[in-house]
């Protein structure tokens, strides 16, 4: 298989979510893209204060829908992932893959309440949002407890395999477990968004914590990562903005391998903060998981993956 470094650029997504706004005339040189830029850094404080209210909510488990599931133990007893929030249909009712959700670095499951409302309002019922502990500090460690509850997963919905769409850290931790771990038997589909697969070099000041050592270029993990992984049979899309001042360079946050099917998709005025958030990314997203159902691979150029 081979990468498909194919980058189709969105409509600047932030004049989805301020149409249509008189703009006053700027003096001097602010206009065009340094407007742009204003747009979407307002855009990342409101995402950034809407979340920082969430955050609570998303540290504690919410109680499953009460539906007839396989003798099994209960999930979240691993000690670094604990499933959260699940919506669960009856094994015969959903025909898809469940989706698994990975958030990032400092962070919890609260980021992706609107995606999983928007994931589920489009036919994708079976959705868990996984946690993994902020003490966690090593991408590998991660990965393997990832596995061992995607096994639990399949167990619960009779699946063979899951999707996972991870932010940020997120992304990298389920690579890890595809690409290492032979995690390709389970995961059909990995979606990143901001994911720094080269490694970013960005608030250098960050290194002292050991999972930030590992997501800078060169590291030990991201080493790994670009080994030879013949035969992988996930298929990967990858979202990267332009306005992503997380990732430094912006391309680090594209996925190129030559031994894996890969799209990477560029996402035009939105930051790293809106990445999960912005509708019109979830439209991406969706498009990107239903288009593996009855198509080839991400990377041969499959359509759906551009929103207008």
């Amino acid at each position: 298989m081979k990468v498909t470094r194919a980058a189709q650029p969105f409509l600047p997504l932030c004049q989805r979510l301020v149409p249509a706004l008189p703009v006053p005339a700027l003096p001097g040189r602010l206009t065009g893209l340094s407007l742009t830029l204003l747009k979407a850094t307002a855009l990342e404080v409101a995402i950034l204060a809407g979340h920082l209210l969430l955050y609570p909510s998303g540290m504690t488990q919410e109680r499953r829908a009460a539906l007839p599931l396989p003798a099994s133990g209960p999930a979240g007893t691993g000690p670094g992932l604990a499933p959260e929030d699940t919506v669960q249909l009856p094994r015969q009712a959903e025909s898809r893959p469940p989706v698994v959700l990975l958030h990032g670095f400092i962070d919890n499951r609260s980021v992706f309440l609107l995606l999983r409302r928007s994931l589920a309002q489009h036919g994708r019922q079976q959705v868990v949002s996984l946690n993994y502990s902020p003490l966690t500090c090593d991408i590998r460690i991660a990965a393997e407890l990832l596995g061992r509850h995607i096994e639990e997963i399949c167990e619960r919905t009779g699946a063979r395999q899951v999707d996972i769409v991870g932010h940020s850290l997120g992304g990298l931790i389920g690579r890890y477990y595809i690409q290492r771990l032979g995690g390709d038997h389970r995961v059909r589909m990995l979606v990143t968004l901001g994911t720094p697969h080269a490694g970013t070099r960005v608030v250098p000041l960050a290194n002292a914590h050991p999972i930030v050592r590992q997501m800078r270029p060169g590291s030990p993990v991201l080493e790994e990562l670009a080994l030879p992984s013949p035969g992988c049979r996930t298929r990967f899309v990858s979202f990267w903005s332009d306005l992503d001042r997380m990732m430094d360079p912006l391309e680090t946050a594209c996925l190129d391998h030559p031994d894996l099917s890969a799209r990477n998709v560029r996402v035009s005025g939105v930051g790293h903060l809106a990445l999960p958030v912005h509708p019109a990314v979830a439209a991406g997203i969706r498009q990107a998981l239903d288009a593996t159902d009855d198509t080839g691979p991400a990377g041969t150029g499959s359509p759906g993956l551009t929103v207008a």
